[in-house]
């Protein structure tokens, strides 16, 4: 989940051999201009697969009257939370043609991150912190977006028309975009399942002015299986294919600006960005393979960092870790909160030091965490001294809240 930014245009090339990092696309037509739609679709899925994409599908622009539906009725009842850009470019999010009225065909691109080990694993470890799969390598927004881009340039000057590209920055739904390309099924967990890549596909639009054929929508194959909405550590999802972003982990640890809800923090663990539980759980991976492309592979450093030293972070050595990381979109106050959540739940005593030196730090949602974490690590005689030693002079009234909340007047 991250916030929206602008549309995006895609200038022609006027090359044949688009470059994009240390991938090109070859020439695949020589010096004739593709013209039918069969063969535009043809070399588009050729053109891509030499940039690394691993599946490619093509939509209609034309919204499905469910999807719509099943929007509105997320956002009326607040299942967003926080995310007021949700509601905000409602009927653009549900129409892609008011998004752009010229749209004729939506190219659906997926590119697999299939992990090389279980994400669940690091659960067991309450003194490291469970990071998202898909944010412990290079940020996708970066690395999928200079490919569409490649491929959008490539069309625009093999086939013509116009393009535009998009990965999660704008309001366009991609789910249920890659749904009906066929390039999987929204799952009960609302995310995409794929019967080739499982739970593991980052995906990218390219919008074009062409006429392309569609693909044909992918059937759902959740059957019976509810093992995605039982494994939920905090009960985030109200019915099949409903979420509550209010009591999502990720939403939680990402988007969620202020103190996370005193009910939920316990649930979380030592999730303090993101969750793949939903995700794991899915039986469809066992068809999964791992991600092939380097730049999205998990970061050594990030596969299981040690609590104490994310606690340590200040706001420089915060950027410079997670410089190339959609992590960083999330700041340091935030990213730092979440991690004293895990400390509070990590049952080890002697994380208490760093979660005290927190206790004077100048973000207030850190200050509040951190009494939070102390309530959880040290005795009541302990946390009371800490109250005297620095709550009196606490003067924001959410970590005096805090306090209050442990049984203690600050």
């Amino acid at each position: 989940m991250v916030r929206e930014g602008e549309v995006e245009a895609v200038v022609p090339a006027a090359a044949d051999r688009v470059l994009s990092g240390d991938r090109a696309i070859p020439d695949l037509c020589g010096s004739r201009l593709l013209k039918t739609p069969g063969d535009i679709k043809h070399a588009l899925a050729k053109a891509a697969a030499a940039l690394g994409f691993d599946a490619i599908a093509v939509a209609s622009p034309v919204p499905a009257p469910a999807v719509q539906q099943g929007l509105a009725e997320f956002l009326a009842q607040g299942l967003h939370g926080d995310m007021d850009w949700m509601a905000a470019r409602s009927e653009r999010r549900g129409d892609p043609r008011i998004l752009w009225p010229d749209v004729r065909a939506i190219v659906m691109l997926g590119v697999n991150y299939g992990p090389d080990h279980d994400p669940t694993v690091i659960l067991a470890s309450r003194e490291r912190a469970a990071i998202s799969v898909y944010a412990k390598g290079d940020d996708y927004h970066d690395v999928i977006k200079k490919r569409l881009k490649a491929l959008a340039r490539w069309l625009t000057a093999q086939a013509g028309g116009d393009a535009k590209v998009f990965v999660d920055t704008a309001a366009v739904m991609e789910k249920p975009l890659a749904a009906a390309a066929g390039l999987g099924w929204q799952g009960k967990h609302t995310n995409l399942v794929s019967r080739e890549f499982g739970s593991w596909l980052f995906l990218g639009a390219l919008f074009t002015t062409l006429e392309l054929p569609s693909d044909p929508a992918e059937t759902d194959h959740c059957g019976t299986c509810s093992a995605c909405l039982d494994i939920c550590p905090t009960a985030a999802f109200p019915a099949p294919y409903r979420l509550d972003s209010r009591r999502c982990i990720s939403y939680l640890t990402i988007e969620h600006k202020g103190p996370i809800p005193r009910h939920l923090r316990s649930l979380m663990g030592n999730r303090i960005y993101g969750c793949d539980d939903c995700l794991a759980v899915c039986p469809w991976n066992k068809f999964a393979q791992q991600g092939r492309e380097a730049k999205l592979a998990a970061r050594a450093e990030l596969k299981a960092p040690a609590l104490a030293e994310l606690a340590r972070l200040d706001d420089a050595a915060f950027r410079k870790l997670f410089a190339r990381s959609a992590i960083k979109r999330t700041g340091r106050d935030r990213f730092v909160r979440n991690v004293l959540i895990a400390i509070g739940n990590s049952r080890h005593s002697a994380l208490a030091a760093y979660a005290e030196s927190l206790l004077t730090d100048p973000s207030a949602i850190v200050r509040g965490a951190a009494v939070w974490a102390l309530g959880r690590l040290v005795s009541k005689q302990a946390l009371t001294a800490l109250a005297a030693k620095y709550g009196t002079a606490e003067r924001d009234a959410s970590v005096r809240e805090e306090w209050a909340s442990e049984g203690i007047a600050a």
